[in-house]
């Protein structure tokens, strides 16, 4: 566990005039700052004071993103423009998170996590606020997109701080809360958006978020502990802009090739600039000083393997998210609080399966865990594609319950190991990269299973449509379910006594 770094007395800060004698200035906000955080620290419970305020924080932020994506008709009417043009409301923040999260943590890893939490919180909040007064659906898009660009800061940050407080065998106590936070923020916004925006109107949704950004913001800047800075390492400029065209191309192809067709061409050249750029940016990371992502980590088996589990268990649970309200309205007719009421149990057991998965890490290994997970997932998946035509209420919230068990426990370890496969000063890209998958999963299950389903509704009908998009979900979840087989968590090696994990200092 990383302690945090010895008290150190307030410098006074001298000034000095022609013909006066030197006066010392007390910095009062750094003074006040510094006494906070001794007083948090000589709590014994200091490392879940800072996993708390972090989470808070990031549960904000995160929920920003969609809070926004069943409410365009009513923004639309209100400023005046099209529907069809708010789409970004929802595609640009996710793909600009997607984008800069390699950025943030790295970033994070070189200057400071701390430092780089606190100027994703303030800039979340400062786009908050002009949200609330945006005068245009140009400007409300600018605005999300903007926000969620500096508000992506806080994702690889606050897992990087998370992990710095716990030894490795400890981590995934911690790492099932943020789990549930960094998976249900945007499921909250998306469930809890609706109903808000009917209520109050979309601008009242802002104006009551930003005071809870700003008290998130200044409880962190009082608490969180400084983290070092490395001057030895230089940010990989090229690596990130070339791994930035990668990822543009393939999120921006894949959301519209549901609206225009996959045939059309800016989709076309998109998909194709996906090979390409993949293909430049390898050849850049092996020839680079200092690597924005070093490729040796793909030869570890603690670090790849996890990687691209989180591909595989955000294309099951997003895809059958995005689906199954669509499933019960045009196959039940049920009513949106109906579907709302219905879907309950997925964050439910999600929001206690991670905890649990977490405080079970000391007696059960992180592949048994996963693939237990893995395994609900595809079940659940699996379920779907079996009752499409005739989806009963029980039938339904055992696969929801089943999908919401599974990344419960599957989300917390599978961060672990990513954390316990690399040094302490490598957390926050190593964080990132493997959010940046579970991202690129994310978009790929959503669009990709909504895809199959309206392609063969017109041909097969609409029960066995979702039969179809639920069977391709559940194959390549089964795909997640053979990688887990794969998966070694150094700190279970270390508990079993045989060596202890790398990120260990």
């Amino acid at each position: 566990m990383d302690r945090p770094p010895p008290e150190e007395p307030i410098t006074s800060v001298a000034i000095e005039a022609p013909g006066v004698d030197e006066e010392a200035v007390v910095p009062w906000p750094l003074l006040l700052q510094r006494r906070m955080e001794r007083r948090a620290r000589r709590s014994d419970r200091y490392p879940w004071i800072v996993t708390w305020v972090v989470l808070f924080g990031t549960f904000w932020v995160a929920s920003t993103i969609t809070i926004l994506a069943v409410s365009r008709p009513t923004i639309a009417a209100d400023l005046g423009t099209s529907v069809e043009s708010l789409v970004w409301l929802i595609s640009g923040p996710t793909v600009a998170v997607a984008i800069t999260g390699t950025t943030a943590g790295k970033l994070g890893d070189l200057h400071g996590h701390r430092r780089v939490y606190l100027v994703g919180m303030v800039g979340a909040t400062v786009f908050v606020v002009l949200s609330a007064v945006a005068w245009s659906g140009l400007s409300l898009i600018a605005f999300r997109v903007l926000g969620a660009t500096i508000g992506a800061a806080t994702g690889p940050s606050s897992l990087a701080l998370i992990n710095r407080m716990f030894p490795a065998e400890e981590r995934s106590r911690a790492l099932g809360f943020w789990s549930l936070v960094i998976a249900g923020g945007p499921v909250a916004g998306l469930v809890a958006g609706g109903p808000l925006v009917d209520a109050f109107g979309w601008r009242a949704i802002f104006v009551l978020q930003a005071p809870l950004l700003l008290v998130a913001t200044i409880v962190s800047w009082a608490v969180l502990p400084e983290t070092e800075r490395r001057s030895d390492v230089h940010f990989d400029v090229k690596g990130q802009l070339i791994l930035s065209l990668a990822l543009a191309g393939l999120l921006f192809g894949i959301d519209r090739a549901a609206a225009w067709g996959p045939a059309n061409p800016w989709v076309l050249a998109s998909f194709a600039l996906v090979p390409a750029a993949t293909w430049w940016f390898v050849v850049v990371e092996r020839r680079v000083e200092h690597p924005l992502i070093p490729l040796a980590w793909f030869r570890r088996r603690g670090f790849a393997v996890p990687v691209f589990l989180s591909f595989f268990v955000q294309f099951g649970y997003m895809g059958g998210f995005i689906l199954t309200p669509k499933l019960l309205s045009e196959m039940r007719g049920l009513s949106a609080e109906a579907i709302s009421l219905i879907m309950v149990p997925r964050p439910l057991t999600f929001a206690i399966a991670g905890p649990v998965a977490g405080w079970m890490a000391m007696r059960v290994t992180a592949r048994s865990t996963v693939v237990a997970g893995t395994a609900c997932l595809t079940l659940s998946m699996a379920m779907f594609a079996l009752v499409s035509p005739d989806p009963g209420t029980a039938a339904v919230v055992l696969a929801l319950t089943l999908s919401g068990v599974g990344i419960g426990a599957a989300q917390p370890r599978i961060a672990a190991s990513v954390a316990n496969s690399v040094d302490n000063a490598d957390l926050g890209i190593a964080g990132a990269t493997q959010q940046l998958m579970a991202q690129v999963g994310t978009t790929v299950g959503m669009n990709l299973l909504e895809a199959v389903e309206v392609a063969s509704a017109g041909g097969s009908g609409a029960g066995a449509s979702f039969r179809l998009a639920y069977g391709v979900g559940a194959v390549v979840s089964g795909c997640g379910v053979v990688l887990a087989l794969f998966l070694r968590d150094p700190a279970d090696a270390a508990r079993r006594g045989r060596r202890r994990p790398a990120s260990v200092t």
